[in-house]
């Protein structure tokens, strides 16, 4: 999805950052530090592929910090969402919904296509079984952080073309709303010539 809708931007002032496990770095500072320093200056689009979200999934789901850590998480994000709006940065969240017959299905795929095989790690097919409790920890997430100022946006993605055209057309609608600009020049062009 995201090498489909995000073709479209300028490389310049569009970036994609995955978020993959937290490194020691990671780990010795607070859980939303990795994720500061990846958020876009003004005039920039970064594309996060997964998020600070993880945070509160995979404890929760495999009970590996106690719920009074992962639990306070939903208010540190609210919080952090919050500045980062209040500084200009416009927040836009989708979760891709697939179902677990899909899941199972896309899964097969790439176990029976040798060029996507590398793609299939142990934890892929061990998480199946997690199925429902990812799915709770996740509506408990779109419901305590969607918000007028970073909104969830929950995509049916079990077709990929349709998948691609809803994220897409909320992109577009979300930059007509903020009715971007071009930089101004950091020159005065009157006074420049372009004779040599």
């Amino acid at each position: 999805m995201i090498r489909h809708v995000i073709s479209a931007f300028n490389p310049q002032s569009c970036t994609v950052k995955a978020f993959k496990e937290p490194t020691t770095e990671d780990l010795s500072h607070d859980f939303l530090w990795r994720i500061h320093k990846r958020a876009p200056s003004r005039g920039e689009i970064v594309v996060f592929n997964r998020s600070h979200y993880e945070d509160i999934i995979q404890p929760r789901v495999h009970k590996t910090i106690h719920k009074s850590i992962w639990s306070q998480r939903y208010e540190h994000i609210n919080a952090f969402e919050r500045c980062l709006s209040d500084n200009s940065i416009k927040i836009i969240k989708f979760f891709l919904h697939i179902s677990t017959e899909e899941q199972r299905k896309r899964l097969e795929e790439r176990m029976n296509d040798p060029s996507k095989q590398w793609k299939v790690s142990e934890r892929d097919i061990t998480d199946r079984k997690f199925w429902n409790s990812y799915t709770v920890a996740y509506q408990d997430i779109i419901n305590r952080c969607s918000n007028s100022w970073a909104p969830w946006y929950i995509i049916p993605a079990n077709k990929k073309w349709f998948r691609n055209l809803v994220v897409a057309l909320i992109i577009v609608d979300t930059l007509e709303r903020m009715k971007p600009k071009f930089p101004k020049p950091t020159i005065n062009l009157s006074k420049m010539t372009t004779d040599i």
